[in-house]
């Protein structure tokens, strides 16, 4: 009986120092996947439609007198 009780008593022990290191692990790994899912989602852009109206793009004009004298 003696044995057994030193054998759950050990048993405890580890599973009360493993139990915060698997939390922290499965914790890690589900912000893992959430920031692979977004980075996934930002690389891919918005959803095109072909009715969509485009933004203009037009080139920048340099300034001809700057307000900084040299």
């Amino acid at each position: 009986m003696n044995t057994f009780q030193n054998v759950l008593g050990i048993t405890a022990l580890i599973a009360l120092v493993l139990l915060p290191v698997l939390a922290g692990l499965a914790r890690e790994r589900r912000i893992d996947r959430e920031l692979r899912a977004a980075q996934r989602a930002r690389s891919d852009g918005p959803p095109k439609t072909a009715g969509a109206a485009q933004p203009v793009r037009t080139a920048r004009r340099p300034y001809v007198r700057s307000w900084a004298r040299v």
